[in-house]
């Protein structure tokens, strides 16, 4: 039988209103209807089923308020709905409708963690006043849940700076599956916290008291894999002195954290994907099999699909960890934390290094946000680091383009932006008529100014030119300029 949702609001104030949700689930036709246009008259909307499989599917996917529950249904009774919303930790109140008056079945139902128990034929006015007791405590359950939610959240995600969109997002769909057993695949560019991410999960979860243990992948060669991720006997080869536990079982009862795992090398892969297939390991020099219980969160800032393509990552290993994807948003997709992480690396380098307080100008704030920072994170961290070793005074006026890593300007260049004609120290007023030179003439003289403006220092000469120190010493060379390396 389908499931059927009865409305009544004549005269209840509540049409256009999210309705509250009571589910009656009993077997008898004429109690169903009695009962759902009772609740459809509290102004409630009345969700009906007439067997107990039907009412564990519905609390699953309705999450009513309040259940009024016979005990005699078909193919569960309400003895195993209860104990299976038990199990499930379901919060739901439930209020047992019955025609039994036995006592021993009273002291069950209450056991079992049942709001009321009321007996058949009904008393209308009793069966009101349990109601809006109970839908009050499930409010207010509802309500304490949330608060927890929250504060969790705040303990949990408290080293992730952020109130953009993008990252609650992100940080939503970590709560969501933390208390699974779920495998994670934490996908994202460099630098946009996948650790801290993956260690966040791992908190959360079930196995919090466990071990947390960070596996770069990247850093693994193949000939040592075996040893470090499955460990190895005293004696199995030349070095080993002693026993050696390996990565996947110092993980056992918590969480192996693969990063890089898209560097990992292809032979290694089948041992991986065959150790979380059977959550067994066997050590290097080991005949025996030992079992490990652990989670698996990976993260990767590669493209899966062009490697299982290339035939450089085993498609059934991406399967494997990728039962939960979490994507990271990079920092240019949610510029509105820029200035919040801009402040708290400020105010964490200055305490760390007893600088003061140090303030960084809305100039400067409003020039990060419009930044792509391709570094994320990590390119932010260091720019504003570098900033307050730097700065004039103890207000951070901009975060100029010569201290933040990978811009376009050299690390030695001057302060300030110069237009192109005084980049090298021309002013307009005596630039070269550039119809007179040839550009082996301009690079020769743009080498010459660059080298006075660094004072005769050829390692600032070559940044202030963008050019590494060996292409600056050829270049000497090709002009006649050699003698610069010995000036």
């Amino acid at each position: 039988m389908k499931k059927i949702h009865h409305e009544f609001t004549a005269g209840n104030g509540r049409a256009g209103i999210q309705k509250r949700k009571v589910l009656i689930a009993d077997d008898d036709e004429t109690s169903r209807r009695v009962f759902g246009h009772f609740v459809s008259k509290m102004g409630y909307e009345a969700i009906m089923v007439n067997d107990g499989r039907e009412c564990v599917q519905t609390m699953a996917e309705e999450s009513p308020d309040v259940v009024l529950l016979d005990i005699n249904m078909p193919v569960l009774d309400g003895f195993e709905v209860m104990q299976h919303a038990k199990s499930q930790n379901d919060t739901t109140p439930i209020i047992i409708i019955t025609a039994s008056h036995e006592i021993p079945s009273a002291v069950k139902c209450i056991k079992l963690g049942a709001y009321e128990y009321l007996t058949k034929p009904l008393n209308i006015d009793r069966l009101e006043i349990v109601m809006r007791n109970a839908l009050q405590d499930s409010s207010l359950q509802s309500q304490v849940k949330m608060l927890k939610k929250e504060l969790k959240s705040c303990k949990l995600f408290e080293n992730i700076i952020g109130k953009s969109p993008a990252i609650k997002a992100a940080m939503t769909q970590a709560m969501q599956v933390m208390e699974t057993g779920l495998n994670v695949l934490i996908l994202g560019e460099s630098g946009t916290g996948k650790e801290l991410f993956a260690e966040a999960i791992h908190r959360g979860s079930r196995r919090s008291s466990g071990p947390f243990v960070s596996v770069n992948c990247a850093a693994i060669s193949s000939s040592l894999a075996d040893s470090i991720l499955f460990g190895h006997a005293k004696g199995s080869f030349t070095g080993a002195g002693s026993d050696h536990m390996g990565y996947f079982e110092q993980a056992d009862q918590g969480t192996i954290f693969l990063d890089e795992i898209g560097d990992m090398g292809s032979d290694i892969q089948a041992k991986v994907l065959r150790v979380i297939q059977e959550r067994k390991i066997r050590r290097v020099g080991e005949k025996q099999e030992r079992k490990t219980d652990f989670r698996v969160i990976s993260a990767t800032n590669r493209n899966f699909n062009d490697a299982i393509r290339d035939g450089q990552f085993r498609e059934d290993l991406y399967y494997r960890l990728e039962e939960f994807p979490l994507f990271l948003p990079a920092l240019r997709e949610r510029p509105e934390d820029i200035p919040l992480l801009c402040r708290h690396f400020l105010d964490e380098f200055s305490s760390a290094n007893n600088l003061g307080k140090i303030t960084m100008s809305d100039t400067a704030l409003s020039a990060s946000e419009n930044h792509r920072w391709p570094g994320n994170i990590r390119e932010l961290k260091n720019a504003v680091q570098r900033a307050a070793v730097t700065r004039k005074d103890d207000v951070i006026e901009t975060l100029e383009p010569n201290i933040i890593p990978g811009s376009m300007k050299p690390a030695y260049a001057p302060p300030a932006l110069l237009p192109p004609a005084a980049e090298y120290g021309l002013q307009p007023s005596d630039s070269p008529d550039t119809n007179s030179y040839s550009l082996e003439e301009h690079e020769r003289e743009a080498i010459l100014k660059a080298y006075k403006a660094a004072l005769g220092n050829l390692t600032k000469t070559a940044g202030i030119l963008g050019i590494g120190r060996a292409t600056l010493y050829r270049k000497l060379d090709k002009f006649g300029l050699e003698y610069l390396k010995t000036g």
